[in-house]
């Protein structure tokens, strides 16, 4: 080995160590859509005398988490998000109606002293005086001034006397800084009412309501008559449950928060989709990385055999790289990961073919130099494909929102591990093995000795596809029309991400038919609704945004006539989060392929550009009529595979332009047609194969990943069979049309490079 090809293999064995090492001893952190459980967005909103900035959501999230941590889920987590949002995760909780209500609680908390209890609110209180009706709703209770506030209880807990259990549950107070000595001193004077006056209540009040309003025991031991004691803690019981207890105890230690909040966002995905969507997912990924491998191991025998284990080893360091960054994997996440598992095959692919041409070509002595020969003159196309995904990746990160931007973390992450494997690892292995006297001694068992059957078949045809470049451009312009023509006559079946409502999908105990599903939902008192079948025995309902009370009325509308259900998706996302969300995945795409295409245009020239931008409408496009004209759902998940469509679209295009561009400096004198159609032969091949060890992913999660990812999977597949043809007749003969009406100056001949770390092949070399 040469020093640069130690310097590699000792890198990809650091690499490879510490993926291992993380691999083995970290655990993934799985999004509520894989695991189950609730997701709360909170907004912070300004008050008449604070306002929502970064600080006071900071101190509204340290509430939260408090009042949280008192329900007693298992490890929720929260936190802000941007200026103003609060993310609120608890796995586990499937019913999320007691949890919005205790987090949601936004008022000041206060303790009142009751000076009385009337029958009616007078019409014209008087200036100070709060009315409030107590929790019976039986009159109201006339309040004091505030004597105290929440900041001042130091803790509270919902108990069971075991001695007394009779007595029931009760809360425990604990007060700090003055709050004993206050609490002591308002009792005391409760304690002392004549029996015949109002009632001896301290009130409660939080969000403007009576949480609260328990009677003072006379003889309670410290709360003596005009004597205020400094005790440290006070007891609340009544006839309590657990839950009252429990519920009654987080709020009052939770204290108030700074500034309203509101919820605009509510996602509860049950335990049975998270486990699901795992299982069938992984099933799907084994066997359709199992087909992916035989096909290229069949197609490239030793080095595509090297190309698996940097697949295997790409899967490690995703994974290890999302583990220890913390990264949160959700099912718009898998999207990043299958166009970066077609990168990682494609760069390998890419230089397979190259080398297979300099070998059987002539232009280099062996197969070792033929190898490195092929890293070479692929890593113009491996670095031009990757960068431009990584300019869209890093843009959707800053400027997108939602599963969007998880999209870009899981993206990038994905390619930077597919380089790695792909340019360090394989070559390493790649370079070792083909120096090996066996297979010096049977050159055909390292895969790039001669051509495949594809590039064998064009190499004989050798097709003129330039001479009919309008023909096929009218071909493209007839898809796109096509496509729009479903966008205008079926219209979008925009998700509620984008417009906002409810969603519930429920599994039911026995099948009924979306008709009787239909007249349940109406009899609950929504006859708007549109309900839907999903899967054998799933029902979806999606109405304008109603409360967690409502949906529930329609979960058990839908139940009685059922035999049961369970809840699988309840999501309730407000008219404003959904704009936001579509107005800011818009902005980052355009921004996204804006970017893009400056780049494209400083590497090759405008008229370049303008061929990847019409191969990308086209494969959008065709992807989303179709969409339209099935009436399939878009919603984020098919929004994550628009974006991998695009990645992969103008990866394929760049791979054809770069390819042309250098046939094209070989051959200044040439017309443009024929280079084209030179290019397109020798890209073709590795197009295929790419596409193909693509497809087998995509397939086995169409028909095994179940339900959450068949629209997905779906749309990718159609993407990439519609990339296969607009990244060489789409991109490439609008490219000849432009250059015919605006010819660039002729490129000068491109000198041939010289291999200055080649040895020749004298059987193995350590």
């Amino acid at each position: 080995m040469n020093r640069s090809s130690i310097v590699r293999a000792l890198f990809a064995l650091v690499v490879l160590a510490l993926s291992t090492y993380v691999v083995l001893t970290a655990t993934p952190k799985l999004g509520l859509d894989l695991r189950g459980g609730t997701q709360i967005v909170l907004e912070a909103k300004d008050s008449p005398t604070v306002k929502a900035t970064r600080e006071t959501t900071d101190q509204a999230t340290t509430v939260l988490h408090r009042r949280i941590d008192a329900l007693g889920v298992s490890e929720p987590n929260v936190t802000r998000q941007g200026e103003n949002r609060i993310i609120v995760e608890l796995p586990g909780l499937q019913d999320p109606r007691e949890a919005a209500r205790v987090i949601g609680k936004t008022a000041q908390l206060t303790f009142h002293p009751v000076l009385d209890q009337v029958a009616e609110k007078p019409a014209k209180p008087a200036a100070g005086e709060v009315y409030l009706p107590p929790e019976d709703g039986q009159g109201f209770l006339r309040l004091a001034k505030p004597a105290m506030t929440g900041e001042m209880v130091g803790s509270a807990e919902g108990r069971l006397d075991p001695q007394q259990v009779a007595q029931g549950w009760f809360v425990e107070l604990n007060f700090k800084g003055d709050g004993g000595k206050i609490w002591a001193d308002i009792t005391g004077k409760a304690a002392c009412q004549q029996v015949n006056t109002p009632p001896r209540m301290i009130a409660i009040v939080l969000d403007n309501d009576v949480i609260s309003a328990p009677q003072v025991d006379p003889n309670g031991g410290n709360q003596l008559c005009n004597v205020g004691l400094t005790g440290g803690s006070s007891t609340i019981s009544g006839t309590f449950t657990e839950t009252e207890a429990k519920d009654l105890a987080a709020l009052i230690e939770g204290g108030s928060l700074p500034v309203p909040v509101e919820v605009i966002d509510q996602r509860t995905v049950g335990p049975s989709l998270g486990k699901d969507a795992i299982e069938a997912s992984a099933t799907a990924a084994i066997i359709g990385l199992a087909l992916t491998a035989l096909f290229i191991i069949l197609v490239y025998r030793l080095v595509g055999l090297m190309a698996v284990i940097g697949l295997v080893a790409y899967s490690g360091m995703s994974y290890a790289a999302l583990t220890a960054l913390g990264a949160t994997l959700t099912l718009p996440g898998l999207a990043g990961f299958v166009l970066a598992i077609g990168m990682a095959v494609d760069a390998n692919v890419l230089v397979f073919e190259r080398a297979r041409e300099d070998y059987i070509e002539g232009r280099t002595d062996g197969l070792a130099r033929s190898l490195r020969s092929g890293f070479q003159n692929a890593l113009s196309a491996i670095a031009d494909s990757n960068i431009t995904t990584l300019l869209a990746a890093g843009l959707l990160f800053f400027l997108a929102a939602g599963p969007v931007r998880g999209f870009g973390v899981t993206l990038s992450i994905g390619v930077i591990a597919s380089l790695l494997s792909a340019l360090v690892l394989v070559r390493v292995l790649a370079e070792f093995f083909v120096s090996r006297k066996f297979v010096l001694k049977r050159p055909a068992l390292s895969g790039i000795a001669g051509h495949g059957r594809v590039r064998t078949w064009l190499e004989s045809r050798r097709p003129s596809l330039m001479t009919h470049s309008r023909r096929w451009l009218l071909v493209t312009v007839v898809a796109i029309v096509i496509a729009l023509a479903g966008i205008f006559v079926r219209g979008l079946n925009l998700g509620i991400e984008f417009t906002g409502g409810r969603l519930l999908e429920v599994s039911t105990a026995q099948r009924i038919t979306p008709d009787q599903a239909r007249a349940a939902v109406a009899e609950a008192g929504y006859p708007n609704a549109v309900v839907q079948s999903s899967g054998t025995d799933d029902i979806t309902v999606r109405t304008e945004r109603i409360s967690d009370d409502e949906t529930e009325k329609i979960r058990e509308s839908i139940g009685r006539i059922s035999g049961g259900t369970e809840v699988i998706r309840n999501e309730s996302i407000g008219p404003s989060l959904g704009t936001e969300i579509r107005n800011k995945g818009l902005i980052a795409l355009g921004i996204a392929l804006l970017a893009q295409l400056l780049y494209l245009a400083a590497r090759f020239r405008w008229t370049f550009g303008a061929g990847a931008v019409l191969a990308l409408v086209q494969n959008v496009a065709v992807v989303v009529g179709v969409f339209a004209w099935l009436g399939k759902p878009v919603d984020g998940i098919f929004l994550a595979a628009v974006l991998t469509i695009i990645g992969y679209t103008v990866n394929d295009s760049v791979v054809v332009f770069d390819r042309i561009r250098e046939t094209r400096n070989a051959r200044a004198t040439d017309n443009l047609g024929p280079v084209i159609d030179t290019a397109i032969v020798n890209v073709l091949p590795r197009t295929i194969n790419t596409g193909i060890s693509t497809l087998f992913i995509l397939s086995a999660l169409l028909f095994l990943g179940g339900d959450s990812l068949a629209d997905f999977a779906l749309a990718l597949l159609l993407g990439i069979l519609v990339g296969t043809y607009s990244s060489n007749l789409t991109a490439a003969p609008l490219l000849l049309e432009l250059e015919r009406r605006y010819p660039a100056p002729p490129p000068r001949p491109k000198r041939p490079q010289v291999d200055r770390d080649a040895q020749p092949d004298r059987g193995a070399v350590v």
